[in-house]
């Protein structure tokens, strides 16, 4: 049987065509299968009218709506491939990613309208021929064509499909924390054996309503984005993350699971309010891009809710490990074992495998790891060698096979010949009532050649650097506790949660 992932959606429709597959929460707009297949085909058909045939890139920038699911599934049906835009980028960063895809369609959302102006401003720096704006076409770009002028005319009949299995389906650019960002080159395959081993380990179910106020740029919104049509899930898609939107939505929607960074579960928990908040139909929430707090997981478990970590990679299409919901609590902090058709381990920098409790590179295995770089062959093979993704991910393995994330290699800090992993002293720091967020950097020291700075945001506005480092005597050896403290009103994060250490170094690059 050959893979298209498009189909997916045809497939859900054919036998689910009277269920609920996605409501788009800002726009009020709820669709069928039947219905969000047959807007699906229009959008496939409208693009086949502008020339786009197999192979060729159409880039996204537009925030969580039902445009962006129609546009990916329409993408996919025709044997084109999707560019997932990140819409907090910069003309400059978005140009950089534009024209190394080779993109030469972009939908847009209105609220993009700036940005895509300044961009066809700079002619062939990109190399896009149709601009597709979504949105009010009273106050259209003069360069750019009505997204519903391009498709509402078009039929519902199916298009051909031309791509499947080890065709192109999507390049998702990685969030460039350090250096440009690379575009990860995804098939039909991975992605659908992404959306295998999600379905053989998660706890969903057919009927089941998921809630996703994640980016669907990214990966970790995306894949199981895809999955409710492949489960026959109800999708319930946010703009953007709200944490008090989110008690509504659960309250209001029955929804029974979702995926929150551990951000967004601090913030939401900052907001519950027992008396008005009706959680009962929700089961269990993933969460990852970074170590979720123990204290987090078992403020959550007190609610009847539980917390599994999940640790994934734009490479491996989003799977790589998680929690079973028996061991959510009982193994609190570790990202679990790896997924049911997923190989996970830990090894050495001469690659042989660790023994329990020692720190080594976490390597990746399966069907749904990346395929490469998107025209950069010397960083796909420093990166898969022997068919194992190296992740540049530090982790221990306990006697169990529970797999623990320490923190990223290149983030580690060698202090008086000592890895100190910051993930480790985070986990500490906001164990601290009067601490909201924190990320550990490694800065120079003239004594130790490096030390740790934790850059902190209060909960509480009374609390002291003597505060902090009384909190984590005793619960850190000596070489891994803070060399200095420095408070900050917010974390700078990139889309996935994760904090953008390279900016902190830049902000606070001494003691």
């Amino acid at each position: 049987m050959k893979i298209n992932i498009g189909s997916i959606l045809t497939k859900r429709t054919l036998l689910n065509p009277t269920n609920e597959a996605l409501f788009d929460v800002a726009q009020g707009t709820r669709f069928s299968y039947d219905e969000l297949n047959s807007r699906t085909n229009q959008v496939a058909n409208g693009l086949r009218s502008l020339g786009v045939q197999k192979g060729d890139r159409v880039a996204l920038l537009m925030m969580n709506c039902h445009e962006f699911v129609t546009s990916f599934f329409a993408i996919a049906k025709i044997g084109a491939v999707i560019v997932p835009l990140n819409w907090r980028l910069v003309p400059d960063e978005l140009e950089f990613i534009v024209k190394d895809s080779g993109a030469i369609v972009l939908i847009s959302g209105s609220e993009f309208d700036v940005a895509i102006t300044e961009l066809h401003s700079r002619g062939n720096r990109t190399d896009v021929t149709h601009w597709v704006r979504v949105g009010n076409a009273d106050s259209l770009p003069s360069f750019a064509q009505s997204f519903d002028s391009v498709v509402n005319s078009q039929p519902v009949t199916e298009p051909e499909i031309t791509a499947w299995d080890d065709d192109l389906l999507y390049i998702m650019y990685t969030s460039g924390t350090t250096g440009l960002p690379k575009g990860v080159m995804h098939t039909h395959n991975t992605q659908m054996a992404a959306l295998i081993t999600l379905n053989a380990t998660n706890d969903f179910s057919i009927g089941d309503r998921y809630l996703n106020p994640m980016p669907l740029f990214h990966v970790g919104a995306l894949t199981p984005a895809i999955v409710t049509a492949y489960r026959g899930l109800a999708h319930i898609l946010m703009r953007a993350f709200d944490p008090n939107a989110i008690w509504t939505l659960v309250k209001e929607e029955r929804i029974n699971n979702a995926l929150l960074v551990p951000a967004m579960l601090g913030a939401c928990r900052m907001v519950f309010d027992p008396s008005v908040h009706d959680h009962s139909t929700l089961r269990w929430i993933l969460s990852g891009a970074a170590p979720v707090p123990k204290s987090l997981i078992e403020a959550y478990q007190t609610m009847g809710i539980d917390i599994h970590q999940v640790y994934g990679l734009t490479e491996t299409c989003g799977p790589a490990c998680t929690t079973t919901p028996e061991d959510a609590i009982r193994k609190a902090g570790s990202t679990g074992k790896a997924y049911f058709h997923t190989d996970v381990k830990i090894v050495h920098p001469d690659g042989t495998t660790c023994l329990p409790e020692e720190a080594g590179e976490v390597l990746v295995r399966g069907d749904h790891i990346m395929t490469g770089y998107w025209n950069r062959p010397d960083a796909t093979a420093d990166t898969i060698k022997d068919g194992w993704l190296y992740t540049g991910d530090i982790a221990l393995v306990d006697d169990e096979g529970f797999i623990w994330i320490q923190d990223r290699l290149k983030d580690m800090i060698i202090s008086g010949g000592e890895n100190v992993y910051p993930a480790e002293v985070e986990n500490i720091i906001l164990g601290h009532p009067g601490v909201a967020d924190v990320a550990v950097i490694g800065v120079p020291s003239d004594k130790w050649g490096e030390t740790g700075l934790a850059v902190i945001v209060k909960k509480d506005a009374a609390v002291t650097e003597a505060d902090i480092i009384a909190h984590c005597d005793g619960k850190l050896a000596r070489f891994k506790m803070p060399g200095g403290i420095r408070f900050i009103d917010v974390i700078p994060r990139n889309a996935s949660g994760k904090a953008l250490k390279r900016e902190l170094r830049i902000q606070f690059p001494t003691l």
